[in-house]
């Protein structure tokens, strides 16, 4: 081993990540250690680092894996464009979570009635209607809370709509405050002191998935239009000061205060759920946080101001509060930031799937499900193994990986889960 082969070597142990990096691209520091971290995935992060808007570096998190877009796990700093897939469709995608004043000698012993109350409160799931009937993942009338939320909103959804008329026909109005479906959840919890905690997960709903596909859409045909080829087609971008870049950044910051409300009005839901099965007065909101980990942001690094995309990943500047969360039937964890600037000031948003929905209920069982949840008040069929602690990377791993990026201030483990 020659000296500089060796200075590297010592140089990759000192430091918190890894750094991969091909001839096309800047390099991609990834906080991997321990973890692992597939070929499709770094495949796709070596493509994503070849667009020549890249500033300085990629950071990758540790629950790092294959995504639809962009790699989930990734952070990605531009300047003067906006990659609109990497983004995603499931915009404003993040967490809330709440410390009570509550202990769990106040919960009941059978917690069965709180998972029911919380899935009556809040609409999850989805039905597939065919033009006819309601969707249960939808309101069938909102609430007075949720159409003033609503009133909030509208007038800009009406700007954005006056421009793109396609998204006018989008689920809106009667989603805001609902769940959805796949790896959304809400969950009670209880930290390390036997506070209860509420937490749950969701974003911009079913009209933030039609505002991201719309303008994914839009990049493409532009990439077309102009003739630029590139190293993959969800790679399509809109270059900032065109007409195209100004709507989508428009109407995705609008995605992502409809996914802030979205999350505020599900844990009003799920603090009156609580209430009606604990009889006993608390208060709901001693600690509460929520943080978006799908989303794009204008922020400052080294300097100057950059678009930061985190796909997958939460901001965690110096003292800022995010939320990890574990699989169902694993640790959570409320952490502070450290402000890494390495990292652009990120951290992972989960654990990290190691296995696909589609291989996950291939390999698992029912019995599996039911083993992986014991303690926990969960649905535990067919239609959840996809969901399978297994399926993800060990939260344990992950936080360790991290160790430089935040610090834990509350570990959590759920006794109720509540999926779509």
């Amino acid at each position: 081993m020659s000296v500089i082969e060796q200075i590297e070597k010592q140089a990759t142990n000192e430091r918190a990540y890894n750094i991969i990096q091909d001839a096309k691209g800047v390099p991609i520091k990834m906080w991997t250690k321990g973890v692992p971290v597939d070929e499709k995935s770094q495949d796709q992060l070596l493509r994503t680092a070849q667009m020549p808007f890249i500033y300085k570096w990629m950071a990758v998190m540790p629950d790092v894996h294959f995504g639809l877009g962009a790699t989930i796990g990734s952070v990605i700093p531009t300047k003067g464009a906006i990659i609109p897939a990497a983004v995603g469709v499931d915009i404003g995608c993040g967490m809330m979570a709440t410390r009570t004043s509550l202990t769990a000698s106040d919960l009941p012993d059978n917690l069965h009635a709180l998972r029911t109350e919380l899935e009556r409160l809040i609409p999850h799931g989805m039905t597939k209607t065919r033009g006819s009937g309601r969707d249960k993942g939808s309101w069938n009338k909102p609430s007075e809370r949720v159409d003033a939320a609503w009133a909030e909103l509208v007038a800009d959804f009406e700007l954005i709509c006056a421009k793109h008329p396609r998204l006018k026909n989008t689920n809106n109005r009667t989603q805001l405050g609902t769940l959805g479906t796949g790896n959304h959840f809400v969950e009670i919890c209880l930290d390390e002191y036997q506070q209860v905690w509420i937490m749950l997960h969701s974003g911009s709903r079913g009209v933030g998935n039609a505002i991201g596909t719309h303008f994914i859409d839009l990049a493409r045909k532009d990439m077309q239009k102009h003739f630029i080829n590139l190293p993959d087609k969800d790679l399509a971008y809109l270059v900032e000061g065109t007409e195209h870049f100004d709507d989508y950044w428009f109407a995705v910051g609008w995605a992502q205060r409809f996914a802030l409300k979205n999350r505020e009005l599900m844990m009003e839901a799920a603090i009156q759920a609580l209430a009606t099965i604990v009889k006993k007065p608390f208060n709901a909101k001693l600690e509460a946080v929520n943080c978006h980990h799908n989303y794009v942001n204008k922020e400052e690094h080294f300097g100057e101001e950059v678009l930061i995309t985190r796909k997958g990943a939460v901001r965690a500047r110096l003292g800022e509060y995010g939320i990890i969360p574990g699989s169902m039937g694993a640790k959570s964890f409320i952490v502070k930031g450290k402000g890494n600037q390495e990292s652009f000031c990120s951290c992972s948003h989960g654990a990290g799937r190691v296995l696909s929905r589609t291989a996950a209920k291939k390999q698992f069982t029912v019995a599996d499900q039911i083993a992986q949840t014991q303690g926990v008040e969960c649905r535990k069929d067919e239609a959840v193994i996809d969901e399978i602690p297994s399926a993800y990377k060990p939260i344990e791993d992950v936080m360790k990986a991290q160790s430089d990026l935040v610090e834990v201030v509350y570990t959590l483990n759920q006794v109720v889960c509540v999926k779509g």
